[in-house]
């Protein structure tokens, strides 16, 4: 079980990662090894996760998950596979925690009394200076 907060977790089985070169550091081992690690989460099958939670990750993380409900995430700034893996996993993690974490409520405020009087007054002194640059009335 993977901890995104304190409520949730997820199963590694809904996880799955594949191998390939990488373009990143590594000199030779470029040409030679596998790297790259890209992470697919299966979102729609992941029994640990409410249906609601599933519609929030949906809906914030849209333009990461696939039409199938797979999540996918790259790494490939490390030299070894394990540390890309990690970092793909950290990446996961992170982006879980981001969607699922709740705006607090704004409260409306009332406007202070003074604060209106000053508005108000800074409007009537307006008001007397353009009154003031007309031709006077006769």
């Amino acid at each position: 079980m993977i901890e995104i907060n304190s409520k949730t977790y997820i199963e590694e089985k809904n996880i799955e990662y594949q191998y390939s070169r990488s373009s990143g550091p590594g000199g030779q081992n470029v040409n030679k090894l596998n790297t790259r690690a890209e992470l697919s989460f299966d979102l729609r099958n992941c029994s640990t996760l409410t249906e609601r939670q599933k519609q929030i990750i949906q809906a914030k993380l849209k333009s990461r998950i696939s039409e199938a409900g797979q999540l996918r995430v790259v790494s490939q700034e490390f030299r070894t596979q394990s540390a890309n893996r990690q970092q793909a996993l950290d990446i996961l993690i992170a982006l879980l925690q981001n969607a699922l974490k709740q705006k607090p409520k704004r409260i409306k405020t009332k406007v202070p009394f003074g604060a209106k009087m000053k508005r108000l007054e800074g409007k009537r002194h307006q008001s007397e200076t353009k009154k003031s640059r007309q031709k006077p009335i006769i």
